[in-house]
């Protein structure tokens, strides 16, 4: 039988079922967790976040990203609206791609505490070099089906 955390310890005020403001800092973003009906059993959640914008923190031009976020569960799930309100916080934010996807998947990993996580960070050419970043917590659970993620790398025109 798993044990399911107590109700106390979810966001007090979680942003789903109500109108919320818009983050203009991730830092100012909330992001929700909500128990995981299936603790005691290991599997993968995988959000996809094929528009993700941000800022370059040295000449203010928008950067663009494939980001693809796996996760395997702890006690925690991550609630998905405060995630597309926690992404959609970076399109003002000024800082560069390595930046970026570590802090995203950091802030996730401290958040809902997940058996094991990793994000992938493509992004798109600046100056004819697409940037490619990754960042995970540890190891794969054993046993776990981690399918590839699916973002074939940069090839141009060619």
């Amino acid at each position: 039988m798993s044990k399911k955390p107590s109700k106390s310890k979810t966001s007090p005020n979680l942003q789903l079922g109500r109108a919320v403001e818009w983050p203009d800092t991730p830092e100012k973003a909330q992001l929700d967790r909500v128990p995981n009906p299936q603790g005691g059993t290991d599997y993968l959640v995988r959000f996809t976040v094929p528009e993700f914008t941000s800022l370059c923190p040295v000449t203010g031009q928008p950067d663009f990203a494939h980001l693809m976020i796996d996760y395997a569960p702890g006690p925690w799930l991550l609630e998905s609206k405060s995630l597309k309100l926690y992404i959609a916080s970076f399109r003002n934010h000024g800082a560069f791609h390595e930046d970026c996807t570590v802090m995203i998947g950091k802030r996730i990993a401290s958040e809902i505490k997940p058996k094991w996580l990793r994000i992938g960070g493509y992004w798109y050419p600046r100056g004819g070099i697409p940037i490619d970043v990754f960042w995970q917590t540890g190891r794969v659970p054993k046993g776990l089906w981690v399918p590839e993620q699916g973002v074939a790398p940069y090839r141009g025109r060619g």
